[in-house]
């Protein structure tokens, strides 16, 4: 994928813009919604400074934020009609067979207590506990380019369990309390359902230790690739029960082979890896699937608390029956791609710039940022599909 555009690759998808957004026109039922919609994600593609309905309504110049406002939160129209119509385009635009479905999750930090879902969290941008909403996100990452498919709004008990706060912030009486990896769960399942197609799903340890989440994923005879925790209850190849750490440390020497996990910000991702055969408790493999104990040491030793050695990462692969260590590892490589998409959705597409309250809105503002993010995947895909010759997908 090209990672950067100059202002006549942007001034030519003008009309390219206009055609994806008169095309999504059906969403609504009156024409003034159906024109402010198109400012609005014309303004998420600006560059104002500013992102919520205040910002974009200076920038396009009206003299009050009310219209934006009022498609946010009062006009009748169905965000997750656009949320699959997102999808469609983005897997059409990035697609390959050899694509990664990647889960994670990332914050907004909010003042107050009334916007929907807020609560004092684990933020991960600062590694502390701040007042925000956590949005859990799936990405399509692909050879040609990455851009986020679906969205989930992740409710702490503490709004789950108060009727009155639901009822004020415009949460469907439906909505019960869902852990974040029950949300990936879903956002797969409505992928799946979708016909979407990746070669496997991928996420943090923080979903990689959910047996629910890789039961969803592994019981349709699809791939994953999750990091999980040293500690992770596993079965080695001798039928004893053991841990992801305890394994690696009876590896041999002979067992370490190094591999790029592909190219990031600062060149290759190159590491030693490991791969073993083990069976995981409670979860059989598909057929004609295995699972697999992934084990990625650093290059060099490190002195840790007085303590030289190598930094460990762990990860469980639910896969084919002899897939590749190339491709294990290029799976984890594109997992990355995810934060990508965090960092960029909140510098330049205005994922973060919500000022709203109620669920309705919030799914509307987020959902037009993910349509803006794939509106530029996509384009820099059609600038940048037929010129990486070496970054083929390796085969199993």
């Amino acid at each position: 994928m090209i990672e950067s555009v100059d202002e006549a690759d942007i001034a030519g998808w003008a009309s390219d813009l206009k055609e994806w957004i008169d095309s999504l026109g059906f969403l609504f039922n009156r024409p003034e919604p159906r024109v402010t919609f198109g400012e609005f994600v014309r303004g998420l593609l600006s560059d104002a400074p500013r992102k919520n309905a205040w910002g974009l309504a200076d920038h396009a110049g009206h003299g009050s934020p009310d219209r934006f406002q009022h498609l946010m939160t009062d006009a009748k129209w169905d965000a997750d009609v656009l949320r699959d119509q997102v999808r469609s385009r983005v897997v059409e635009g990035l697609g390959d067979p050899g694509a990664v479905g990647v889960l994670d999750d990332t914050q907004q930090q909010k003042k107050g207590v009334r916007s929907v879902g807020v609560d004092y969290q684990y933020c991960g941008v600062t590694g502390d506990v701040r007042n925000v909403q956590t949005m859990v996100m799936l990405t399509y990452a692909s050879i040609h380019g990455h851009a986020y498919i679906d969205r989930e709004l992740y409710l702490p008990a503490s709004w789950t369990g108060d009727p009155d706060r639901l009822k004020a912030a415009k949460v469907p009486q439906a909505r019960k309390f869902a852990t974040k990896p029950q949300l990936a769960a879903r956002m797969v399942i409505r992928a799946i359902e979708a016909g979407v197609e990746v070669a496997a799903y991928a996420g943090d340890s923080g979903y990689g230790k959910d047996l629910g989440l890789r039961t969803v994923i592994s019981s349709r005879s699809i791939s994953y690739v999750f990091a999980v925790q040293k500690n992770q209850p596993l079965i080695d190849d001798a039928a004893v029960p053991a841990t992801a750490e305890k394994i690696h440390r009876m590896l041999p020497r002979s067992a370490w082979q190094r591999r790029s996990q592909g190219h990031g910000e600062k060149g290759e991702r190159t590491y030693d890896f490991a791969m073993v055969p083990v069976t995981v408790p409670d979860e059989p493999a598909a057929d004609a699937f295995a699972h697999t104990l992934l084990i990625r040491r650093s290059k060099q030793k490190v002195v840790k608390d007085g303590v030289s050695d190598y930094e460990y990462a762990y990860f469980l692969v639910h896969a084919p029956k002899r897939t590749s260590l190339a491709q294990m590892v290029r799976w984890t490589g594109l997992r990355w791609k995810i934060e990508e998409d965090n960092r960029t959705g909140k510098n330049e597409f205005g994922l973060v710039d919500t000022q709203v309250r109620t669920w309705p809105a919030w799914h509307r503002h987020i959902t037009s940022s993910m349509l803006a993010h794939a509106f530029v995947a996509v384009k820099r895909a059609e600038l940048g599909k037929d010129q990486q010759p070496g970054e083929a997908t390796p085969t199993a």
